[in-house]
């Protein structure tokens, strides 16, 4: 009889991002994953003592996935502020259980907005959005942090299905609160 194949930790982080993607972070326990995994519990435990420990490993696959979707923008020179924007948006409405894993669970909390604007995740959107627009980094948090507001305001409806998506609508409130955004910024700097 062949060895069974053997279970790395990667899969295990890997299945346990499948059921946050499918069923929410809340739904990552020893069974949910090792069901996905096709074994027992034994190797779900064997590589992660506590499932606390499983589920920030999930949560860090998901980020960077986001992470990820968010800067694959289609035409990056034009408005990359509004694709990032749009992309987070959309996000929401096909990833609702992992947006709601990274946003809305215990896992986010405890960090303030300005933790969040200087966490290291965040530097290649804001490079981004420097190279686009021009200006300082710290110009860049500024609008940042104004968009994320408005933007993760729309994407959190979204996400537990309490407005309809109309890519239209969203766009043109986008590009309204990005004008207004930064106009407010070039202010300031007078």
């Amino acid at each position: 009889m062949p060895p069974k194949p053997k279970i790395t930790k990667e899969m295990v982080i890997d299945a346990a991002f499948e059921v946050a993607r499918e069923a929410g972070g809340e739904s990552i326990n020893a069974r949910t994953v090792a069901k996905k995994l096709n074994c027992s519990t034994q190797p779900v435990m064997y590589h992660f003592a506590t499932i606390e420990e499983l589920k920030k490993a999930a949560y860090a696959k998901a980020d960077t996935y986001h992470s990820e979707y968010l800067m694959n923008i289609e035409s990056p020179q034009k408005d990359v502020m509004l694709g990032i924007g749009l992309n987070y948006i959309r996000f929401a409405l096909e990833e609702p259980h992992l947006f709601r894993f990274l946003f809305q669970s215990n896992f986010f909390a405890g960090m303030t907005l300005l933790e969040m604007i200087d966490a290291e995740e965040l530097v290649p959107v804001l490079s981004a959005m420097q190279e686009a627009a021009g200006g300082s980094i710290e110009q860049m948090k500024e609008i940042f942090l104004t968009i994320f507001l408005f933007v993760h305001g729309y994407a959190g409806i979204i996400a537990n299905n309490s407005l309809k998506y109309n890519e239209e609508l969203i766009e043109s409130h986008l590009k309204r609160a990005y004008r207004g955004a930064i106009l407010a910024v070039q202010e300031e700097m007078k």
